[in-house]
């Protein structure tokens, strides 16, 4: 079975989506690996690297599509990409299909296979091949780091002869992986961390890493798949009342919430952002998904009532060594779920099959 690494085109995207460690197993299981020229470079993986790991390097995009058989990505497929593709052709790639009706569509009329590394089922089996939570995990980590490149003070408590520097305060909205790992990394910088959360089931989770738990007097509400539903505007009112105290005086703001396939939820309005310390800052982790923030602008760093608010897409693009690394190895478990070096198995009511496979044979299965 043939695979195609392709180079991604999307403005700013640094990742790859095999790496050449990865490429090096699938060769030993008796996958044939064809690698765009090129297409490691921004995450530090040289052509040669590939060649050494024993994939075959090929310039031509076009004459990768005509012998692979299967398509190996990180972003959905670009309309161009999509008319390249065989109709037998096999497609892995994040795919955002609840969003992404037009793209699919475009797939389904193509004749292809598809398969979304986004919609990987929250079960416990499936832990090693769920891109979400390993990419999710690098950005939590990257936010903070980029809210101390914005911040104009320190983390941690600082005793000096000139006096003491008192900890940074920083809250974080949404526990889910991005949020675990920005309370973890907060904390370990030193800050006194915050964090709250529409489902009460994680307060425990957040409590493990050392943060205070902001509680709303309320039930909460429950998962979906590992996912969080929507909440009412009810729910919405009460949790902004119990944390405005804490968000007036933060000096750091991480929010993580994301709805799958909805708009981002509106967690701080301007009216809040008048009422924040001058000089904080707020990092808008769902900008992509219209962001938490109502102030907060695409790919821009703006400053609004005297807080700062970063609304940068892909932050493990940031990273893109660690991020291709990790996203490799959920293509490569995935993979060998599904199929071995002579074919996909097509286990239909398979649990992580039924939950990735989009497009089959052009039929759009969603």
């Amino acid at each position: 079975m043939k695979l195609a690494v392709i180079k991604e085109t999307r403005e700013g995207e640094k990742r790859v989506s095999l790496t050449p460690q990865i490429v090096k197993q699938l060769v030993g299981k008796g996958y044939e690996i064809l690698v765009e020229s090129g297409a490691g470079d921004l995450s530090s993986f040289q052509d040669k690297d590939y060649v050494t790991a024993g994939a075959s390097i090929e310039p031509s995009k076009t004459t990768l599509f005509a012998q692979a058989d299967v398509v190996v990505k990180i972003n959905p497929l670009t309309p161009e990409e999509i008319k390249s593709c065989k109709p037998s052709t096999i497609t892995m790639s994040l795919m955002y299909h609840l969003t992404n009706t037009e793209m699919v569509g475009m797939l389904a009329a193509q004749g292809v296979t598809s398969f979304s590394m986004d919609a990987i089922p929250r079960i416990s089996r499936a832990q090693s091949m769920d891109v979400l939570s390993s990419q999710s995990n690098l950005a939590g980590y990257k936010a903070v780091i980029l809210g101390a490149e914005h911040m104009t003070r320190i983390f941690p408590l600082m005793m000096t002869s000139a006096g003491t520097i008192t900890p940074s305060k920083v809250l974080i909205f949404g526990i889910g992986v991005a949020g675990l790992q920005a309370i973890a990394t907060a904390k370990r910088l030193g800050a006194v961390v915050e964090a709250t959360d529409v489902r009460p089931e994680t307060k425990e989770q957040a409590e493990s890493l050392g943060d205070k738990f902001i509680t709303v007097a309320d039930d909460g509400i429950k998962t979906e798949g590992g996912y969080a539903k929507e909440v009412t505007p009810e729910y919405l009112a009460k949790q902004k009342e119990a944390v405005n105290k804490s968000l007036f005086q933060a000096d750091l703001v991480i929010t993580t919430a994301l709805v799958m396939g909805r708009k981002a939820p509106t967690l701080i309005t301007e009216e809040q952002v008048k009422q924040m310390k001058f000089g904080s800052v707020i990092i808008d982790m769902a900008v992509e998904q219209g962001g938490n923030c109502e102030l907060s602008e695409l790919n821009k760093v703006v400053v609004k009532h005297g807080v700062k608010i970063v609304g940068i897409e892909n932050l493990p693009s940031s990273l893109a060594t660690n991020a291709s690394e990790l996203y490799a190895k959920n293509v490569m478990n995935l993979l060998v779920h599904l199929s071995d070096k002579s074919g996909f198995k097509w286990d239909m009511e398979e649990e992580i099959t039924k939950g990735t496979l989009i497009v089959h044979n052009g039929k759009n299965l969603k």
